[in-house]
């Protein structure tokens, strides 16, 4: 029995947080097989690109569970792309007045973005991005790294292809376009998996949407010969 394991009947509440620069219509196909197994998603959208993370995760990210779920007894379940799990992260970190259950990250930069270290010294880069995207460096001084470890139960799923072969120069390794999957990881996770998908397509791919229904039931992933 691990530290988190429930000991209660599963939670259905499921929060939804996209990625930075997308809305919450990017996470509908996730949405829709949620509510088909049986969960209560609530696909949360927020403006990624207009203000830092501290202030989207408790200024509108926090206001819109609450009106979701109303606070209930119950754990809240997060899924989340990219920008989506720093956001949860930040909210474990200002101790919001909310219960997490398990969370599953998609193409997080837990450790940070490589692309993010070129291209935030281009004038254009803090426009298109915004303040939250000049915070996901991979510097010890960089939001990601200074969150600390995950202190809920996190599955990350990462990518390893890539669209954007241009943007794949800027990193070591492999990645998905966005960032190395080993700055995906995060110290505590309870599970990690590596599947063939893009940065910007991973919430729109069947496998992922299976692997994470089977880590909200079960808090681990199922093995699988498309997974490393």
């Amino acid at each position: 029995m691990t530290a988190f394991e429930y000991k209660e009947k599963r939670s259905a509440n499921v929060a939804l947080l996209h990625g930075l620069g997308r809305a919450s219509l990017s996470m509908a196909y996730l949405a829709n097989r949620l509510q088909r197994a049986g969960y209560s998603p609530c696909n949360i959208s927020y403006p990624s690109h207009k203000h830092p993370v501290k202030k989207l995760a408790m200024d509108f990210v926090l206001p819109a569970i609450e009106q979701c779920f109303r606070y209930g007894s119950e754990p809240i379940h997060f899924v989340t792309h990219s920008l989506g799990g720093i956001i949860v992260r930040q909210l474990a970190a200002s101790k919001a007045n909310i219960k997490i259950g398990r969370v599953v990250m998609l193409a997080p930069p837990n450790g940070g973005s490589e692309v993010v270290d070129t291209l935030s010294k281009w004038p254009f880069f803090g426009a298109v991005n915004g303040p939250a995207g000049k915070e996901l460096g991979t510097s010890e001084n960089d939001l990601p790294r200074s969150l600390g470890p995950a202190p809920f139960e996190v599955g990350i799923i990462a990518g390893n292809r890539t669209i954007n072969p241009l943007l794949s120069k800027m990193i070591e390794g492999e990645n998905d376009g966005r960032m190395s999957i080993e700055n995906t990881k995060l110290e505590g996770m309870a599970a990690f998996l590596v599947l063939p998908v893009s940065h910007p397509l991973i919430m729109l791919d069947r496998r992922v949407a299976e692997q994470t229904i089977h880590f909200l039931e079960h808090g681990l992933f199922q093995k699988s010969p498309s997974a490393s």
